[in-house]
């Protein structure tokens, strides 16, 4: 089913940290925790995995707050968010704020249905990483903000300067199931038959940092497994 506590949680940064050097390599975060009404609201942002899983991050960085508007008028704390388009849920295949020039996001997504209809990789395989879409992405003047491979740190590098910086923050996820937090900061639809989190694959339900800074503008850090692909269904599935 899909998840059951997505929503958002909006505060102010209070801090941030890493695991432990010496889980690197395995499943890696950061953790960032922000001020509420509430109180502390930590967060664990995935950004690494082991090596037969691996993860993407991207940073969608020419938003202004007219993009979040639904969740910009939420009062700090947590909030459940109904997983449609007009409730501030997000959606990295189907939210506007997300997708690259629509002619480009066409072509990437006619490129990916392509590449698995022909060589159809194993259930659970990291073959949806950062490809040649996004690589020719990368060198176009147009709408485009290219996955890139995480080494952990790197993912964590880009996004620790805009939630210092940030007026407000606001991570898309599910609550903790027990206490104030959030986890499942990353895409949550189109993991493969046969994976542990196929259950959990839904459409308007995905995770990720968006920082509103005090000028309006707004970048959305987002997160994802290679083993998710990202063309889906209606239920979240891939297709």
């Amino acid at each position: 089913m899909p998840l059951p506590l997505y929503g958002v949680a909006a505060g102010t940064f209070h801090s941030f940290t890493r695991d432990p050097s010496h889980h690197f390599g395995h499943w890696y975060h950061g953790h960032l925790t922000l001020a509420t009404p509430d109180g502390l609201c930590p967060t664990a942002l995935d950004v690494d995995a082991p090596t037969d899983v691996g993860v993407s991050y991207r940073l969608v960085d020419d938003l202004t707050v007219d993009r979040i508007a639904a969740v910009r008028a939420l009062a700090d704390g947590f909030h459940p968010l109904a997983s449609t388009p007009d409730s501030g849920a997000l959606d990295y295949a189907r939210s506007p704020m997300l997708q690259d020039t629509a002619w480009l996001a066409e072509a990437a997504a006619l490129f990916r249905k392509a590449r698995i209809a022909l060589n159809r990789p194993a259930p659970g395989s990291p073959a949806y990483g950062p490809d040649l879409a996004d690589r020719l992405a990368a060198g176009l003047p147009v709408r485009a903000f290219p996955w890139v491979s995480s080494n952990g740190d790197n993912a964590l590098d880009v996004l620790l300067p805009h939630v210092r910086a940030a007026s407000r923050i606001y991570v898309f996820g599910q609550r903790f199931d027990d206490g104030l937090g959030v986890h499942d900061v990353h895409l949550n639809q189109g993991d493969p038959v046969g994976s542990p989190w196929y259950q959990d694959n839904g459409t308007w339900q995905d995770g990720a940092v968006v920082c509103e800074h005090t000028d309006g503008w707004v970048v959305a850090w987002q997160v994802r497994f290679n083993t998710q692909v990202l063309t889906t269904d209606d239920a979240g599935h891939p297709h």
